[in-house]
């Protein structure tokens, strides 16, 4: 069962409310997704510790519902 962008979107924001999110479906099928997240809460954090953060955002459906996720994260000043 596929995703879809919106969905992915609303788990993001609700764990990073200040989060500029963008979700492109790469492949049209709603498991191949790119995302650009810039949030605050990323300040001061490596760039596997911002990727944790939005694979814990997905509450484990990384790998199931969600094939495949291309993330560029950044705080805002970056």
């Amino acid at each position: 069962m596929a995703m879809n962008a919106s969905e992915i979107e609303r788990l993001i924001k609700e764990a990073l409310p200040d989060a500029q999110v963008e979700i492109r479906d790469l492949a049209g099928d709603g498991d191949h997704y790119a995302a650009n997240v810039v949030s605050s809460s990323f300040k001061g954090k490596s760039r596997v510790q911002q990727h944790q953060m939005i694979y814990a955002a997905l509450k484990g459906r990384m790998g199931g519902e969600l094939h495949a996720l291309a993330l560029q994260t950044s705080a805002p000043e970056d």
